[in-house]
């Protein structure tokens, strides 16, 4: 006699490593669900809430140098290695996950103005006040050992060019041997030659910034204390294209994802992203820093950068949004000069006067460490609820609301106001004159005085 039996596995009624809770099965048909809408905005406003409860964005201070902190660069070969520069002619390797120092590179009189590391991570070059460029050997396995072993010797540059002029910007070719500094001109300069290989200059200011393009190794853009922006051709004897605008900018910062974009750091407080073949508008004006934006940096991935500012904060802006998603700060930095994000695009550097570098998260409330399957499902479907519901008030004040200090929050509401005093009088200006003798250039156009080709 045959008795046939029922046979379930149990691994398909319970949960991942719990088998005492049994597994919910749900019927999604929207005909069962009458009140499917108002749960899923219950549920966005819960994780909009969560976000605020978990927001703690600083990790931890880098602390080691003894003057303002400069200029900063990544090590594109090595995930946590970051260089720091400071004013007292100080260069620092610096492990980001133990947050403490591998190496010191000691030589420069003055103070370091610029840091790039070649592409393969191997040679350090910097550049500073005492019109010197140091070339320096990066060892790949310092980061592997303790600040003890590595730090004993003292790193020996491997060349020194002087040259005639203080230099205020380094920028290494992403795909090349070539790297540019800028000062009195833009010099590009190969590692086997202690002369340039080949100089550029327009006009007689000085330049202040100089960025190769990721995409294409031959064009690089430079701002310059004449208000301009300035493209230039390495397969060209002279430069490409010029912009002057009303104010300085400060640093230039190219998309890694869409090369034919890049975003300009601004002394009027705000940051205008261009499109390198038409200059005559920018493409976006991100605002919301209420002093001088210092640096900026995109992320690798291309949707996010970051700006620091001498208004003492940090912000992370969208591509392409015209407000910042996030404002970080704390009560002892002062004025932020230097910004990176992380190779990775989970962490965010950020060097100020107060000598000390920052770690932040990229996002406030991410939960760091290892995610179980259930864990990032969780929090997968609460992005996806709010990004649903983002729209509606309650969910949108929640998100949106941030706490500033009370100087930025004075300087924030008094830019307001006199934008919108502006506002009004051009209007009225425009009320009492003859229809069409007066004309309102858009915001993207109306920081651009002029373009040179």
């Amino acid at each position: 006699m045959k008795v046939k039996v029922i046979s379930r596995s149990t691994d398909e009624f319970t949960r991942e490593r719990s088998k005492d809770l049994q597994r919910v099965f749900r019927n999604y048909d929207p005909n069962l669900r009458p009140q499917e809408k108002a749960v899923e905005y219950v549920r966005a406003l819960s994780a909009a809430k969560l976000d605020k409860i978990f927001a703690r964005p600083f990790i931890g201070a880098m602390d080691g140098h003894i003057d303002a902190i400069s200029c900063m660069a990544k090590n594109p070969n090595n995930l946590k290695g970051i260089f720091s520069g400071s004013m007292d002619g100080d260069i620092r390797l610096w492990d980001i996950a133990s947050r403490r120092t591998v190496s010191q590179f000691l030589g420069h009189q003055g103070a370091v103005r610029g840091l790039t590391a070649s592409t393969d991570g191997r040679v350090l070059v910097s550049c500073g006040t005492d019109c010197t460029v140091r070339l320096w050997n990066v060892p790949v396995a310092t980061l592997k050992e303790s600040y003890e072993s590595s730090d004993n010797s003292v790193k020996v540059p491997l060349e020194v060019y002087v040259w005639k002029n203080a230099f205020w910007a380094v920028d290494h070719q992403l795909d090349g041997g070539y790297f540019a500094t800028a000062g009195a001109q833009v010099d590009i300069w190969n590692h086997n030659r202690s002369q340039p290989v080949r100089s550029f200059e327009w006009g007689t200011d000085t330049v202040i910034s100089v960025r190769f393009n990721p995409g294409e190794p031959n064009l690089l853009a430079t701002s310059a204390s004449d208000r301009s922006i300035t493209l230039y051709d390495l397969r060209m004897s002279s430069p490409t294209r010029k912009l002057i605008m009303q104010t300085k900018t400060n640093s230039i910062c190219w998309n890694p994802m869409e090369p034919m974009n890049f975003t300009a750091a601004n002394e009027d407080s705000n940051c205008y992203s261009y499109d390198a073949r038409k200059l005559d508008e920018a493409r976006m004006v991100h605002k919301d820093h209420v002093s001088a934006v210092m640096d900026i940096d995109y992320s690798p991935t291309g949707r996010e950068f970051v700006t620091g500012s001498y208004d003492r904060t940090v912000r992370i802006f969208q591509f392409n949004g015209g407000h910042s998603r996030e404002i970080y700060h704390t009560q002892r930095m002062q004025r932020v000069f230097c910004v990176k994000f992380s190779c990775d695009a989970s962490y965010i550097i950020s060097g100020s006067d107060d000598t000390n570098l920052r770690l932040w998260k990229a996002k406030a409330s991410e939960q760091m460490g290892v995610l179980l399957p259930r864990e990032r499902k969780k929090h997968d479907y609460h992005e996806a609820v709010k990004n649903r519901y983002k729209h509606l008030p309650e969910v949108k004040r929640i998100l949106r609301h941030r706490h500033l200090p009370l100087p930025i929050y004075k300087a924030a509401a008094l830019r307001r106001t006199m934008t919108e005093a502006a506002r009004m009088k051009e209007e009225r200006r425009k009320a009492h004159s003859a229809p069409g003798s007066i004309s309102t250039r858009p915001l993207r156009k109306r920081r651009i005085i002029t373009e040179v080709e």
